[in-house]
């Protein structure tokens, strides 16, 4: 019986200390290993793994996979000693394991205290407005700072990302008021540029369109004298065509000269009753004794003509 007792005890122990010595590490895990308190190189990798039973332990397991760690909103001062919160998120990952446990006692700790120093150093040396346009900035500086001091703990940080960067109440309020202040200024800008614009065109319209006015004056002007000249010469041309034909006529037929003296009587007289007739007052001294002679001095200048001197006429 006892012995059979102490078969099932060493089977048992046996069980046990074989599944102690088995190690399976999952893909993207590693693992350290000491043996009697000692690191001496041993890792596992992912996989089916065995390690000495009783005398060797795993100590630190962890993956190499990437990490996202939330930085909680912290009060920071920027340069102009103005209030703030800014949290951030930071992505990062282990490269040697070994270091990752071995420098520092706990690393992440140690990377939350080591991001927070770095955000509020940078936010330090800005003023309050350039913490808003100057992000992606602040966001490589980190980056840069915060990977060069965590690779002797063998880890690489791969991004950083400021989320909020939030002012105090007060500062908020008088960030609204100069906000609102300069919205106006820029309506009140705006409003009197449209006015102004809208006097320049209107002036501008009225101009061109004076001057528009002008020149169809002075294209009317021209036209209407161009059309008085050609009226003139068309009377002229037509005269001297009546002249010429007169003429002709005078000189083909002798009875043409008394038939053209009545003529010029007769247009003399009715120019007479047409000036006597018209509305207007007038006085016209017309002494009878001289119709006889001026129809003879019509009739000589006629009869000139007849005598071949009808060039002088015209």
């Amino acid at each position: 019986m006892d012995y059979l007792m102490w078969l099932a005890f060493m089977a048992i122990t046996g069980t046990a200390t074989l599944a102690g010595s088995i190690k399976i590490i999952n893909q993207g895990d590693e693992a350290l290993v000491e043996f009697l308190g000692r690191y001496d190189g041993k890792k596992l990798e992912p996989g089916l793994n065995f390690i000495t039973p009783f005398l060797s332990q795993v100590v630190f397991k962890e993956t190499t996979r990437e990490k996202v760690l939330e930085i909680s909103p912290q009060t920071c001062i920027t340069r102009d000693n103005v209030s703030i919160s800014v949290d951030a998120v930071v992505y990062w990952r282990i490269i040697n394991i070994e270091k990752a446990y071995y420098k520092v006692q706990n690393l992440q700790a140690a990377i939350v205290n080591l991001v927070v120093t770095q955000i509020r150093s940078e936010m330090g040396n800005l003023e309050l407005n350039e913490t808003f346009t100057a992000r992606t900035a602040i966001n490589k500086s980190l980056l840069r700072d915060l990977d060069t001091a965590t690779e002797p703990w063998g880890v690489k940080v791969t991004r950083v990302e400021l989320r909020e960067i939030v002012p105090s109440k007060t500062v908020q309020g008088a960030m609204e008021l100069q906000m609102s202040a300069e919205r106006k200024k820029q309506a009140a800008i705006l409003t009197s540029e449209g006015e102004r614009e809208a006097v320049i065109n209107a002036a501008r319209g009225e101009a061109e369109a004076q001057l528009i006015e002008a020149e169809a004056r002075q294209k009317a002007a021209i036209l209407s004298a161009e059309a008085q000249q050609k009226e003139q010469v068309l009377k002229a041309q037509g005269v001297a065509a009546a002249m010429e034909i007169i003429g002709k006529k005078l000189n083909a037929d002798p009875n043409a000269t008394k038939s053209l003296q009545f003529l010029l009587a007769q247009n003399y007289l009715e120019m007479g009753i047409k000036i006597g007739s018209s509305g207007s007052s007038k006085v016209m001294f017309v002494d009878p004794r001289s119709i006889p002679s001026t129809l003879e001095g019509i009739g000589a200048i006629v009869g000139e003509e007849n005598n071949g001197n009808v060039k002088q006429i015209y």
